[in-house]
C-alpha cells in the first residue's frame, strides 16, 4: 500500500464501502472521491514545485540527472552497476566529473551496498509503505551527496510501474527499464510510464531465445505507446548494447555543461 500517493487509500475506501455501507455507496463514493482527487492534486502540486527547484539546481551545476524506473526484477541495479563500471573505467571518453547514485527501496540497503562497493557516492532512501520516490526525498539525498559540477546523477526509483511515472523528481530524463523476462506486452499493460518516459532500455535480451518473448514486438509495443521513445536493447550481464547506452549517457551529460 502506498501511504503517500493514495493508491492504497483508494483500495481501502472501496473495500470499506462494499462490505459495510452498501446502501449509501453511490452518494459517499462521489463525496469522498472529490476529496481524494483534491488531495492527490495538492500532493502532486507540492511535489512539482520542489521538482522544479531540483531541476534548477541541477541545471545550475550542470548535473545530468536520470530517473530510472521499472518493475522489481528488471535488472535496474545490475544495469546501473555495469554502467558505472564502464563510465569509471576510462573505456568511455569524456567522462562526467563524478557519478552519484540515489537508491530508492521500501526496505534494506542491499542495492546501495552494491553501488557503494564500486566506490561511488550513494544515498539510500527507504520509503516504508511508499511505492515511489518524491522530489523532497531527492532534494534531501542531494544535500547529503553534494555532487560536483558536471556530475551524472542516477536515481534508482522504487520498483513499480505505476506511481513513479506520476512524480517528477527534477530529472533531465526519465528512463523506463523493461526486461524480456516480463513479456513483450508490458508497455500495453502499463502505458502511462512508457508515455512519460524519454528512454526505454530493454534489458536481458540474451535471455530472449529461451523465453516466449519477442524483442521486436516489445520494442514495437513501446513505440505504439510513445513513438518519441529512444530505445536501447541491452544485456547488462553480457555487455551487449552497453556501449551504445554509455555513449548516449556521456553525450547527454556533455550537453548539460
Amino acid at each position: 500500500m502506498c501511504g503517500t500517493c493514495g493508491c492504497g487509500e483508494h483500495h481501502h475506501h472501496d473495500h470499506h464501502h462494499d462490505h459495510e455501507h452498501e446502501h449509501g455507496h453511490e452518494h459517499h463514493h462521489h463525496h469522498d472521491e472529490g476529496k481524494v482527487i483534491t488531495l492527490e492534486q495538492d500532493i502532486l502540486q507540492r511535489n512539482n514545485l520542489l521538482a522544479e527547484r531540483n531541476r534548477g539546481y541541477f541545471e545550475a551545476k550542470h548535473i545530468f540527472c536520470l530517473n530510472l524506473m521499472s518493475s522489481p526484477g528488471s535488472g535496474k541495479t545490475t544495469l546501473l552497476e555495469e554502467t558505472i563500471r564502464r563510465l569509471s573505467s576510462g573505456v568511455v571518453r569524456r567522462l562526467p566529473s563524478q557519478i552519484c547514485v540515489i537508491e530508492g527501496d521500501q526496505q534494506t540497503s542491499n542495492d546501495a551496498d552494491r553501488i557503494a562497493a564500486l566506490n561511488v557516492p550513494v544515498f539510500q532512501v527507504n520509503t516504508g509503505t511508499g511505492c515511489h520516490l518524491e522530489a523532497d526525498m531527492v532534494n534531501h539525498a542531494v544535500k547529503h551527496l553534494n555532487p560536483s559540477d558536471g556530475s551524472i546523477l542516477f536515481v534508482e526509483n522504487v520498483g513499480n510501474l505505476v506511481c513513479p511515472a506520476m512524480f517528477d523528481l527534477g530529472e533531465a530524463k526519465k528512463v523506463v527499464i523493461v526486461s524480456t523476462t516480463e513479456g513483450d506486452d508490458k508497455p500495453l499493460k502499463y502505458p502511462h510510464i512508457f508515455l512519460e518516459a524519454d528512454i526505454c532500455v530493454i534489458n536481458k535480451i540474451d535471455l530472449a531465445p529461451y523465453l516466449d518473448t519477442d524483442v521486436e514486438t516489445l520494442r514495437n509495443n513501446a513505440l505504439k505507446i510513445n513513438h518519441h521513445l529512444q530505445i536501447f536493447e541491452v544485456s547488462a550481464t553480457k555487455g551487449t548494447g552497453m556501449d551504445a547506452w554509455c555513449d548516449w549517457l556521456v553525450e547527454e551529460c556533455a550537453k548539460c555543461k
